[in-house]
């Protein structure tokens, strides 16, 4: 069973900690390889179903096109040699823990990025949770003050405490989501179709190059 949410904010700072702590250790018990995720995705999918606590058709569409995506990138994106060796120079071991959904458009483009990037690293261990069936994990993290996804955690894996956190997108893909709403006041389909393209030519470097500068300065 999972912990109700709460506003760690109205916590005291000790409780806080706890607070924290335990959800964090709940969460790696819920958590799934990357493998199993996508597995869970597909299995659902084949029942006509989307992951989370919502179903609809959109989402079960938006899951699909997910699918082929990620079945593209995983074929597709590369790690370079010198990506590689900054990876494996890193001082410790590492958990990744990522909050994510199969109908998530960002996640669709990331989640591959981050499954290479762990695999070149040999340090990182990568584990994903679903973010609706974590509510107080993600509360943790949230992104101006929304459930933006994926989100990833960085944890030290003897104490699982939290060195940082990345996400839900690259910094240049923000800024054109961000732009957009502030000049035309909504996020419609020409913007995320604008997204999707930033994706496609970006090629996962973006998210490569924040995630080796984030992980170098712990």
């Amino acid at each position: 069973m999972g912990f109700k949410p709460v506003n760690p904010r109205s916590l005291p700072k000790f409780a806080k900690t706890l607070y924290m702590e335990t959800i964090i250790a709940q969460s790696l018990l819920n958590s799934h390889s990357y493998n199993a995720y996508r597995k869970t995705v597909s299995d659902l999918l084949a029942e006509g179903k989307a992951t989370g606590g919502v179903q609809s058709e959109a989402l079960v569409h938006y899951s699909l096109l997910n699918e082929t995506r990620m079945n593209r990138l995983e074929k597709t994106v590369s790690i370079s040699e010198e990506m590689t060796q900054k990876l494996q120079a890193l001082p410790g071991n590492y958990i990744w823990l990522v909050l994510s959904e199969g109908w998530c458009g960002d996640a669709a483009q990331l989640l591959p990025v981050f499954h290479k990037m762990a695999l070149a690293s040999g340090k990182i261990e990568l584990k994903m949770v679903f973010r609706d069936a974590n509510p107080a994990l993600m509360d943790l993290f949230l992104t101006n003050g929304a459930r933006s996804i994926p989100k990833l955690i960085i944890l030290e894996p003897s104490s699982n405490k939290v060195l940082g956190s990345f996400g839900p997108r690259p910094k240049a893909a923000a800024d054109l989501i961000r732009n957009y709403k502030e000049k035309f006041g909504v996020i419609d389909d020409t913007v995320k179709t604008e997204l999707q393209k930033w994706y496609l030519h970006d090629k996962g470097l973006s998210t490569q190059n924040e995630l080796v500068a984030l992980m170098e300065s712990l």
